[in-house]
């Protein structure tokens, strides 16, 4: 007598967007992610449709997102479009029966990300992920497992940055009236791992500074190049935040959480590989280009993670309470960078 299982279809997913970050997702759902399968993108870009058919081999292709996110043959859509956008196309996705990932930030403005925890909460079969993706890395879940384990006591400090290679190009100034300024941008990631790593506590207080080194046209948007938060949480922890998008050198990720114990560091130095070069020009190593290279593993466990929700065969950590916290706490920040002032959460 044999025993034989039957397994469940895969996962059909559409994409919305397929610029950088979009485009790297879809590559990884299309080749990478076993049980998922891309049938539908989604894009106002000619360009990028006929990119994902010729290259993807995707076959349903639209410009029309009413039409994409009433699909039949769509179960789960990916969403990697402007960060405005995110809320109102995640609560239509969720009314139209999908799943949905959509990127970081969920919202720019904490009603809208209200908003769809209320949704969410009135279709409590349908799996809605916010991609934070650092907590999909291999190291940050190590350096959490740790605390969780009390490696270094009890946590009360995280040090955290997100640091771009300079773009001369000034593509961010151009985004700049839609990203929401340096800490919505970049700084989420790393109040949301703070959190994360130190028990998901309420903020109660910040303050921001910052400061324009290289590109003045951010000035007329109330944003800076090089931004630095303080945190205060309830219980007594606390966090520090360097956001810049001027490093010369390349993308520069690293968190360090200090407990009564001990210390946890993630990311010393940006290092590509494990390769150090000495010879009559000095020591040195290569150093990582961009976020994609440095958390390209992360992306995909991302995903898979995702998957494996909406096909019921794990539960997700992240939830969207916790998107809105970071947006909570990063409108905060961006209001003290405006105001000179502390101001409270």
């Amino acid at each position: 007598m044999t025993n034989t299982t039957t397994r469940k279809p895969p996962l059909r997913i559409g994409i919305a967007g397929l610029g950088r970050l979009g485009w790297r997702h879809a590559e990884n759902i299309a080749h990478r992610i076993r049980d998922a399968r891309l049938v539908w993108a989604c894009s106002p870009v000619q360009a990028e449709l006929d990119a994902a058919r010729s290259e993807l081999g995707v076959e349903q292709l639209t410009t029309d997102f009413d039409r994409f996110i009433h699909a039949p043959d769509i179960d789960a859509v990916v969403l990697v479009t402007p960060t405005a956008m995110h809320a109102a196309q995640t609560i239509a996705a969720l009314e139209a029966g999908k799943h949905v990932f959509v990127e970081k930030p969920l919202a720019l403005d904490l009603a809208d990300c209200e908003r769809v925890e209320a949704v969410a909460s009135r279709h409590p079969d349908r799996v809605a992920m916010v991609g934070f993706v650092r907590r999909f890395d291999p190291s940050y879940r190590r350096a959490h497992e740790g605390v969780g384990r009390g490696d270094i006591g009890r946590p009360f400090l995280v040090r955290s940055q997100t640091c771009d290679m300079n773009d001369p190009s000034g593509f961010f100034v151009q985004y700049a009236p839609q990203s929401g300024g340096i800490f919505m941008d970049c700084s989420v990631h790393d109040i949301d791992l703070a959190r994360w790593m130190l028990g998901n506590p309420r903020a109660e207080r910040v303050f921001a500074t910052g400061t324009i080194a290289m590109h003045p046209g951010l000035a007329p948007h109330g944003d800076v190049d090089n931004g630095l938060a303080l945190v205060d949480f309830e219980g007594g922890g606390r966090a520090v935040f360097y956001a810049s998008r001027t490093f010369a050198h390349g993308h520069e990720t690293q968190t360090e959480v200090i407990g009564t114990a001990g210390k946890l560091l993630v990311g010393h130095d940006a290092a590509r590989d494990r390769i150090v070069t000495s010879d009559s020009a000095g020591v040195r190593f290569a150093s990582t280009g961009d976020f994609f290279e440095r958390f390209g593993d992360a992306f995909l466990h991302e995903m898979n993670a995702f998957v494996a929700a909406c096909r019921g065969e794990a539960a997700l950590g992240l939830t969207l309470s916790d998107a809105t916290e970071a947006t909570r706490i990063g409108l905060a920040i961006t209001r003290s960078l405006r105001s000179g002032q502390a101001e409270k959460v």
